[in-house]
This record gives C-alpha cells, structure tokens and sequence, in this order.
C-alpha cells in the first residue's frame, strides 16, 4: 500500500497586467501533519482504503510521507477523531466506517455554534420523523418490530410503578431516543437516520428536564410510542405517518405550557427549564 502526497505546486511567473495593479494574497501553507491526514483521508472517501483495511505501520508511513514519526501520529488522531481509523485488537490502526455518534456531536456543534433555536429543530424533526415512521411502516422486518416492542416494554416500566426520580426520568428519555432511532433504521434509509441524528442528541436534554416541569409528559409519550408501534404492525404508513406528527406537536405543546421561548437557541434552553423547574413545583 503506498499513500501518494499532493504534488507541490509550481511557481507561478510573475505577469504584467494591463489597468491597475493587481494584488494576490499569499498561500497559507497548512501544518505537514494535516496535509498528510487530507492525503490518508482522500484515499478513504475514494474507496481505495476500504472499511477493515489494515495501515502500514507508524515507521513505514514516516517512510511514504516523507515526515517523521511525530508527524504520522498527529495525523492518526485526527482521523481516529473522525471516525475514519480505529484500533483493532492490539496497536494495529484499520480503515473504519464512521458512525452515527461519530457523526452527529460535531454536527451538534455547529448547530449550536450557529445558534439554532428549538423552534428550526421542531420544523425539521416534524417533516423528518413522520416520514421515518411511513417508511418504516412499509420496510420494517420483524426483528426491527420485536426491538420496538422490547423498547416499549422498558419504557413502561419507567412510567409506572414507583417515583419518578432522576434516574428514572434519565431512563424514560433514553429509551424515547431509542424508540425513535429504532425507527429511523426501520426506515431502511441510511440518510435519513444520519440526518436525524444530530437534532436527536439535542432533543434529549430537553426533554429530560421538561418531565420536570410536566410530570405527565412521560406517560403521554409512551401512549404516543404504543400508537405509533401499532400501526407499524399494521403497515398502516398513514396513521404511521399521522401519530408521528401529532407525537411532535403534542411534545411542542408541552415545551410552551413550560413557558419556554421556541426562538430560544438550544444549548439555552436546558438552563431556562431549570430556572422553570423550581416554579413549576411551587405552582
């Protein structure tokens, strides 16, 4: 396996131009380690370097590259970081195909970055969910249906039987981004579940600190799943389609009946609803 680096690009000779000077800004090299990194992960996207294709060693790609050792291993951690290399029994780095939760928190933070507020979250997990639903009604097979069924069954029990403490709040909406992600891979489409994904992670905190506020949240939510379940079953892609949707407004409903501002971006919203939290409890 021998890695081919960017060639250097030649001088351009200096010209003389008609009219008024013109002025280029001047290159920006970038640092040896991720020129070498752009190289590896070029190989990867292009299929050369498929999934579970073993490297070279550290020494022998030093060799290739033409850079030390120091410089290979900075470029490793970065496509181990991208989710592009991992490590296999031992030392040994292999070509990896990135997953979902390799994917989403970097797309995670530029939503968050770029001040997304839950408002523009809703309106793209109203279209996105119900129609992961529709498909999932047509596609999927049993063992998908047997997952949603075992998922609906743990999350009942964080609904009845004892008090709703911490951890069982935290459990009741790690199994709801469950139940959701087993649908989205019911729905056979790949790029579906990845887009999804993302909104899914911010979702979470929320939701976990809107049961707070509204205790009975938990208990509609697992209706809404069990309807939804059945008309999977059913391969009923419109009632499918119809109990997703109105699963998202119901839960919009609620995140207004907690008073919390839909233009408020996300990463603040976890803070207005503790700030909530304690009012709620008074009222």
């Amino acid at each position: 396996m021998g890695f081919v680096s960017s060639p250097t690009a030649p001088e351009i000779p200096a010209v003389s131009l008609a009219g008024p000077p013109v002025r280029f800004r001047s290159l920006t090299r970038q640092p040896a380690y991720r020129a070498v990194s752009s190289v590896m992960e070029q190989h990867i996207l292009s299929g050369e370097l498929k999934p579970g294709t073993p490297l070279p060693s550290e020494q022998e790609l030093a060799t290739q590259f033409g850079v030390n050792r120091s410089t290979i291993r900075e470029s490793i951690r970065l496509l181990e970081q991208e989710g592009l290399l991992e490590r296999h029994h031992g030392r040994r780095l292999h070509v990896a195909l990135p997953g979902l939760f390799d994917l989403a928190p970097r797309a995670v933070r530029s939503l968050i970055l770029h001040a997304v507020t839950f408002q523009e979250l809703w309106e793209v997990a109203v279209v996105v969910e119900p129609e992961a639903a529709r498909l999932a009604a047509q596609r999927a097979d049993e063992i998908d249906l047997r997952e949603i069924d075992e998922n609906l069954a743990a999350t009942a029990a964080t609904v009845t039987g004892g008090r709703a403490d911490a951890a069982r709040i935290q459990r009741h909406w790690e199994l709801d981004a469950a139940f959701h992600a087993l649908i989205a891979r019911a729905s056979k489409n790949r790029s579906l579940m990845m887009s999804r994904e993302s909104f899914s992670l911010l979702y979470r905190p929320m939701a976990t600190l809107l049961q707070q506020s509204l205790p009975q949240s938990a208990a509609r939510n697992l209706d809404a799943h069990r309807q939804i379940a059945t008309a999977l079953r059913a391969r009923d892609e419109q009632r499918a389609h119809e109990w997703t949707r109105k699963h998202l407004v119901d839960f919009r409903k609620g995140f207004q009946q907690a008073g919390l501002p839909m233009d408020a971006p996300v990463d603040r919203v976890p803070e207005q609803l503790q700030k909530l939290a304690p009012r709620s409890k008074a009222a």
